[in-house]
């Protein structure tokens, strides 16, 4: 009996659960999975918010590595211009302004070079000749076996040696004086009058004047290396003697300078440029000593200007506010923003040679897009090259032939750019470089029109260069009338150039007329100026002061 009590409480308590159990089972499985359905929807958020994050991390790592890559190339870029050979002192071994691999791309497209043409033998006849006869000690003269003496020959054997003296002398002057031997009341001693001196109670003549003038203004060299020189030839100059005495000649070349300057103005075409100039004084208004010495080529004239600014209105004041011309100049803002340019009075041509230098940084600076550089700096080459055909056929049947030519290099180019700009991948040093090509493009084609205007300012930069060898020589100008005379000197010397006149005979010649007056300037002066003078006045001032006739003036 207790066995079948057993059995049936076995048989209860494994039995089915109840319907409450179940509904209790199923309400806490609905939890559960209402809980994992939360925690998915919240994993698969998740998900998303880290795949976007990734996407912009990979997004940005390419941004970053295109900046890399450009800053890279903006550094190799500043090295070569920082550390680079200076475009002022080039050489032939110089590539500071060429592309590695440029040369070698095009070689055999080039014309095969001409043989280089030996230079002919200088003729020195022009030197005045000193003779000297060099004879045998009469010991020599005697055969040597017998001891008999030979016979003197007419005939010589002659040679030539140039040889070149300076020295420096004192000029002792003795003025004559004559007492009366009559017995008039008004008779007096009279004395031989006082010769021309260039600076009055000054030691120093004339000619020592020239060769300070000519040394730091013209070669460049600075005074106290001229005055060290000259004290190795006895002649010890104290600088403050010289500086004093170019404070006082300065006023002498003003005139001059004004000339020249107004010329200048009158020229139907101009190149200016302009480069940095130390001043070291104090000016009201002006931090620092950085002046600017600006450069006007005219047709015929050069003219310098030293100014405290480098703004548009230096160029603004030089030239006449109705005057047309053409100006061959940089992209420097400043120019364009003249008010004779906005007015249409100048018109602006660009220089394709800093655009070239605009392709040619792309190419170094980015290896990887000297293939790009190259294909732009041949079309330049190639226009250069067309361009200088087009100017020597000026005038011929050949002329309109290669005009043409040079037109279609230039809508090439022209197409080239825009086709190239419109690319949303181009690099964007690329891009630079060729907005900058498109938005000067006025301006870069107006020697097409026009043969008489160059393709570049390189004459403006070669004025400059004497200058700016000159401001690391001595610094600049101590004063802001050193600075102006350093500015007319520059001017007048150039100006001389252009007109193949020999700047030492020239400035002799005029100080020599300024001793006449008593130390100032001539009452004319306009006949010193180059295009006044006669052909045969400038062919005698083209050529060297003779020795004799030097020797004669210093003496008189």
């Amino acid at each position: 009996m207790d066995r079948l009590l057993l059995v049936t409480e076995h048989q209860q308590n494994s039995a089915e659960p109840t319907l409450a159990e179940l509904t209790q089972l199923v309400t806490q499985l609905q939890a559960g999975f209402a809980k994992l359905q939360r925690e998915n929807a919240l994993l698969r958020q998740q998900v998303g918010f880290w795949k976007s994050c990734h996407e912009r991390a990979l997004q940005r790592l390419d941004t970053l590595q295109d900046e890399n890559r450009e800053l890279r190339g903006q550094i190799r870029q500043l090295q070569d211009q920082q550390f680079g050979t200076s475009t002022e002192k080039q050489s032939q071994a110089d590539r500071s302004n060429t592309l590695d691999g440029f040369d070698e791309h095009d070689a055999e497209e080039d014309e095969p070079k001409k043989k280089r043409v030996t230079p002919k033998r200088r003729n020195y006849d022009h030197l005045p000749a000193k003779t000297d006869v060099i004879e045998l000690p009469a010991e020599q003269r005697n055969c040597p076996q017998c001891g008999q003496p030979r016979q003197e020959m007419t005939e010589t054997e002659d040679s030539e040696q140039l040889e070149i003296e300076v020295k420096a002398d004192r000029r002792v002057i003795r003025r004559k004086r004559y007492r009366p031997t009559c017995g008039c009341s008004k008779c007096q001693t009279i004395t031989a009058p006082v010769p021309p001196k260039l600076l009055p109670k000054s030691l120093l003549g004339t000619s020592i004047w020239v060769e300070i003038l000519l040394a730091k203004y013209l070669h460049h060299q600075p005074i106290e290396r001229l005055l060290s020189s000259w004290k190795l030839m006895g002649l010890d100059l104290a600088a403050s003697t010289v500086n004093t005495g170019l404070e006082r000649l300065q006023p002498l070349f003003t005139p001059i300078y004004e000339a020249i300057r107004d010329r200048n103005r009158l020229s139907k075409y101009h190149q200016a440029d302009e480069t940095r100039w130390f001043v070291f004084a104090e000016k009201a208004g002006k931090i620092g000593y950085r002046w600017w010495l600006w450069v006007f080529l005219g047709e015929d004239t050069v003219v310098f200007v030293l100014d405290a600014s480098r703004s548009h209105e230096v160029p603004e004041k030089h030239f006449d506010a109705e005057h047309k011309t053409i100006l061959m100049v940089d992209r420097y803002s400043a120019y364009q923003a003249m008010q004779q340019a906005k007015d249409g009075v100048i018109l602006l041509a660009f220089c394709w040679a800093h655009v070239r230098r605009d392709f040619i940084k792309v190419g170094k600076g980015f290896p990887e897009l000297k293939d790009w550089a190259i294909a732009w700096l041949t079309l330049i080459r190639e226009a250069y090259r067309c361009n200088r055909e087009r100017v020597k056929q000026l005038g011929t049947p050949e002329f309109s032939g290669t005009d043409a030519k040079l037109r279609t290099i230039m809508t090439t180019m022209q197409t080239q750019a825009a086709q190239q700009l419109a690319d949303e991948n181009l690099r964007a040093p690329c891009r630079k470089a060729l907005e900058s090509l498109q938005n000067h493009w006025e301006g870069l084609t107006r020697f097409v029109e026009d043969p008489r205007i160059p393709m570049d300012n390189n004459a403006s930069e070669r004025a400059e260069r004497g200058p700016a060898v000159s401001r690391k020589n001595y610094y600049g100008s101590g004063s802001e009338w050193s600075g102006q005379l350093a500015m007319m000197l520059f001017s007048i010397f150039a100006t001389l150039q252009k007109w193949n006149i020999n700047p030492r005979t020239w400035l002799r010649w005029y100080l020599d007329e300024c001793a006449k007056a008593g130390g100032k300037v001539p009452a004319d002066v306009s006949r010193f100026l180059p295009w006044n003078l006669s052909e045969a006045e400038r062919k005698t001032l083209s050529e060297a002061i003779p020795m004799n006739a030097r020797e004669g003036a210093d003496s008189s």
